[in-house]
């Protein structure tokens, strides 16, 4: 019981990684296109 307690609290700061991971890359290259084509980001 202790094993997988500690298996999901340990879970939570791999999907926070994961899904920050995602976000940042949409938003960079978001960032890099609009740089390419002269726009705004917002």
């Amino acid at each position: 019981m202790t094993a997988v307690l500690s298996i999901y609290v340990l879970m939570w700061p791999v999907v926070v990684a994961a899904t920050l991971f995602v976000i940042s890359r949409g938003f960079f290259r978001e960032w890099a296109e609009a740089r390419r084509n002269g726009h705004d980001l917002v």
